[in-house]
């Protein structure tokens, strides 16, 4: 007598142990009739999982050094990206400051101009000093070799040198200012015309 607990059944129903009944049956052999992997062992079975388990393992490592080589490969590729647009940002920093002229030496050249404008004696004599160490930078970067600007400047030819007269002139006064100190008087037009001679020197090398 059926009660409010049974499952109702009909013959389109599926009824899941019998399937799994069923499929063991096929696979392993049941009642006559020997199934698909009748024949075969536990022993079987764990060799056929070792060996799986192996290409796994190999699938694996190679998947890891694939991978690795991906990571070493892409390193190196943003290295050589990075060495590209770093000169690049190079490239167009010099050509903005040749267009522009706003350089650090052009910067220093016009503080130089702002001291030689002033009214105080100090001033035009720093600017003079600030000019010469602008001459002495000038006199390494074209290869003058010697322990001080006088020196370099003996070895300076006239024929590739033009204006080595007006540096002369111009280191002078700036000797003067640093042995004499605030004993030396000097004049604005004095100054102004040492400075003169010192932007000659400049302009024929271009550094300014």
């Amino acid at each position: 007598m059926r009660d409010e607990n049974d499952i109702p059944f009909n013959e389109y129903s599926v009824d899941f142990f019998t399937f799994l009944n069923s499929l063991f049956e096929r696979l392993f052999g049941g009642g006559s009739d020997g199934g698909i992997a009748s024949g075969w062992s536990i022993s079987d079975f764990i060799s056929m999982l070792a060996n799986i388990w192996s290409i796994i393992v190999v699938l694996s490592w190679l998947l890891a050094a694939l991978f690795l080589f991906g990571l070493i490969y892409a390193y190196i590729r943003g290295e050589q990206v990075g060495e590209v647009i770093a000169a690049i940002l190079k490239r167009q920093e010099e050509t903005y400051d040749e267009l522009y002229r706003q350089g650090a030496k052009n910067g220093r050249w016009h503080d130089i101009l702002s001291h030689i404008e002033s009214d105080r004696m100090n001033d035009w004599k720093l600017a003079i000093i600030e000019a010469d160490i602008l001459l002495e930078e000038l006199l390494e970067s074209i290869g003058l070799l010697g322990a001080t600007v006088g020196d370099k400047l003996k070895n300076a030819s006239p024929t590739s040198f033009r204006t080595v007269n007006q540096a002369w002139r111009a280191h002078n006064v700036r000797n003067r200012i640093a042995h004499e100190g605030s004993e030396f008087e000097l004049s604005q037009r004095e100054a102004q015309e040492t400075i003169a001679q010192y932007k000659m020197v400049f302009e024929e090398f271009n550094a300014i």
